[in-house]
């Protein structure tokens, strides 16, 4: 199989299912910064401490991103297509809830706002979040034009708020503290 096809050459791009739409539509931002937060995820990989979180949680979310990708790329009334494999995440809300409850309980309280940054996995984590709140932003722009699957915006919430956890868990694990943000006086 070839890599290119050239059908993409004028702008447009398929939908799981064969529709073409533009590579501007909204559906293709969303899940191409869900291609570009599995990325970032990838990275994040290299950086984590096992202490956090384990390379197969991570792994985990890379295959729900890929899901979710899947569901944004098929165009709305055609889920049947994807399968069961592929109808939701396999990390559920309240399962994401209690490990956020987890690396909270790693890390000393939060006293102030938080700077991104320390260690090189908390960095990397505070990037994922960001990025996920992106995706996050761009599927709640789709959903005001066209439906969007169940659950994928509750994912995406939830998935960014993993992320700081685990940023300021590997910063605990690295023995560094937040960096805090500090209002300058005016």
């Amino acid at each position: 199989m070839k890599l290119y096809t050239r059908t993409g050459d004028d702008g447009s791009t398929s939908l799981f299912g064969g529709d073409r739409v533009s590579k501007s539509h909204l559906r293709l931002a969303a899940y191409g910064t869900l291609d570009e937060l599995n990325s970032v995820v990838g990275l994040l990989r290299l950086h984590a401490s096992p202490a956090c979180t384990g390379q197969d949680r991570l792994q985990q979310v890379q295959h729900d991103l890929f899901v979710l990708g899947a569901l944004l790329a098929t165009p709305s009334g055609r889920q049947e297509l994807l399968g069961r494999r592929m109808d939701r995440p396999t990390w559920s809300l309240a399962e994401m809830e209690a490990d956020i409850d987890r690396l909270t309980a790693l890390a000393p309280p939060m006293t102030t706002f938080v700077l991104p940054g320390g260690s090189p996995g908390a960095a990397w984590a505070h990037l994922a979040r960001t990025v996920c709140r992106r995706a996050e932003r761009e599927t709640v722009a789709l959903s005001h034009e066209e439906p969007v699957a169940p659950g994928v915006l509750g994912y995406l919430n939830r998935l960014s708020d993993w992320f700081f956890a685990l940023a300021r868990a590997e910063n605990a694990a690295a023995g560094l503290g937040d960096t805090a943000w500090i209002p300058k006086e005016g």
